[in-house]
C-alpha cells in the first residue's frame, strides 16, 4: 500500500498545497490530506485540512476539513505559496 506523502500536519507556511479562487478573494493553505492522491480521486468525500482565508475571515483565517471536490470546482492551485518570499523578492514554496 502507498504511503500517504502529505499525512503530516504543517504550518500555512508550509503548507502542502495552495489553492486560490478564481477571484483571488479565498486561499486555501492545505495542511493535511488524509488519503494518497489515488484513493482521493475515487473518493467524492475525500477531504483536506486546510486553513482557509476569505473575506469573512481574519487574516490567519479558519482552520478545518474541507471536501477536496469543493476546492477544485472553485478554485486554482498555485505554483508558490504566497507567504514564503526569496531573499530575492522572489515568491517560492518551502521544501
Amino acid at each position: 500500500m502507498a504511503k500517504n506523502p502529505y499525512a503530516k500536519t504543517v504550518s500555512r507556511e508550509n503548507a502542502h498545497f495552495v489553492y486560490q479562487s478564481f477571484d483571488g478573494t479565498w486561499t486555501w493553505y492545505v495542511l493535511k490530506t488524509y488519503q494518497t492522491p489515488e484513493k482521493e480521486a475515487q473518493n467524492p468525500f475525500a477531504r483536506w485540512f486546510c486553513n482557509v482565508v476569505t473575506p469573512f475571515t481574519s487574516a490567519r483565517g479558519d482552520t478545518g476539513d474541507v471536501y477536496v471536490a469543493e476546492i477544485k470546482r472553485q478554485a486554482r492551485k498555485l505554483d508558490c505559496n504566497p507567504l514564503v518570499q526569496t531573499s530575492g523578492g522572489q515568491y517560492e514554496t518551502p521544501s
